[in-house]
């Protein structure tokens, strides 16, 4: 398993940007690397995953506004989060998985959207 420390939550202004970062233990490279969000009262769900290979996937209300990218060499994954609207306000977890090892979790960040 590897450590995740997630950074960069915060308060912003509907219509605003926030980028989060997730640095790791050790190196990523061999992890799919995904980025998680839970509101209260609801299911944790995926935002935004990013292969090994540089696949990515993102969760339909983020789309065309939310951006995953990662720095192997800083062991350092990103979520570029613009527009933000009402609805994205969550508790943001970083998490690392690989075929046949249990996922990573990080402690999460707290992203609060203002109107």
């Amino acid at each position: 398993q590897v450590q995740l420390v997630e950074s960069g939550g915060g308060l912003v202004q509907a219509g605003g940007s926030l980028r989060l970062s997730c640095v790791a233990s050790s190196s990523i490279f061999i992890f799919s690397m995904g980025w998680y969000r839970q509101a209260p009262g609801k299911e944790r769900e995926l935002v935004a995953a990013l292969t090994r290979g540089g696949t990515t996937n993102y969760a339909d209300s983020v789309k065309g506004r939310f951006s995953i990218s990662r720095d192997n060499a800083k062991n350092t994954v990103y979520l570029q989060m613009n527009s933000l609207k009402s609805e994205d306000p969550a508790v943001y977890y970083c998490a690392a998985s690989r075929v046949g090892l249990s996922t990573s979790w990080g402690q999460g960040t707290q992203v609060t959207v203002s109107s």
